[in-house]
C-alpha cells in the first residue's frame, strides 16, 4: 500500500494493534508499524506523538463528549444521574468499533506501561467531569463522588461490552451498571 492511499490515520492504527498482538508492544517499532500501514516513518510522526499514543488518540474527543453532556444535562438529574448520562454519551462514541475496542483492550492488558497510560486517561476523564458537575453548582465532595462512580460505571461496562457475554450495546451496559450501582446504594 502506498503512502498516498487515504485514511493514513486508520492504517496505522489497525497496523499497531495487529503488531502489538502478535509480536508485542515493547517488540514492535514505529519503522515495523509505518512498513505495516504502507506509510513512511515521518508520516507516522505527523499523526502520532509515538507508539503509544496510536492506542489512545480518541481519548480527548471522549472526555469532550463526557464534558458536554455533563453541561447539557437537565438541572433535574442528580449529580450521578448526570454523571451516568454523561458516561453514556462517551459509550456512543465507541459504540460501532467494539472490534478494536476488544484488540486495543487486549493489547494494553498485556503491557504494564500502557495499563499506566489508560489509568491516567480515566482519571483525567474523571477529573474532568467532577469539574464538569462543579461548573453545573455541584460542590463537594459530591461532585468529585459523582465524576469517580461515573468513570467506574464506564469501566465496568467497558470491561461487561468488550466480553462475550454482552449484548453488543455499550449505552445499556452503561444503564444495567448504573441500575446495578443505585441497588447496591439502596
Amino acid at each position: 500500500m502506498g503512502r498516498w492511499e487515504p485514511d493514513a490515520r486508520g492504517r496505522m492504527r489497525a497496523a499497531a494493534i495487529e503488531l502489538y498482538l502478535e509480536r508485542g508492544f515493547d517488540e514492535t517499532t514505529v519503522a515495523d508499524i509505518a512498513e505495516r500501514a504502507g506509510v513512511t516513518e515521518r508520516t507516522f510522526f505527523r499523526h502520532f506523538a509515538d507508539k503509544r499514543e496510536v492506542l489512545f488518540v480518541g481519548s480527548e474527543q471522549l472526555q469532550e463528549a463526557v464534558v458536554a453532556a455533563i453541561i447539557a444535562s437537565p438541572p433535574s438529574l442528580s449529580p450521578l444521574e448526570t454523571a451516568a448520562t454523561a458516561m453514556e454519551a462517551a459509550a456512543a462514541l465507541l459504540q460501532d468499533n467494539r472490534d478494536y475496542a476488544r484488540m486495543r483492550a487486549a493489547a494494553i492488558a498485556s503491557t504494564p506501561n500502557l495499563l499506566e497510560r489508560e489509568l491516567l486517561k480515566m482519571s483525567t476523564l474523571s477529573a474532568a467531569a467532577a469539574e464538569a458537575l462543579r461548573t453545573r453548582g455541584v460542590g463537594e465532595p459530591t461532585a468529585t463522588l459523582a465524576a469517580e462512580t461515573g468513570v467506574t460505571i464506564f469501566h465496568v461496562s467497558f470491561q461487561r461490552w468488550i466480553g462475550d457475554d454482552s449484548s453488543g450495546d455499550f449505552r445499556q451496559e452503561i444503564r444495567d451498571t448504573y441500575a446495578q450501582i443505585r441497588a447496591l446504594t439502596g
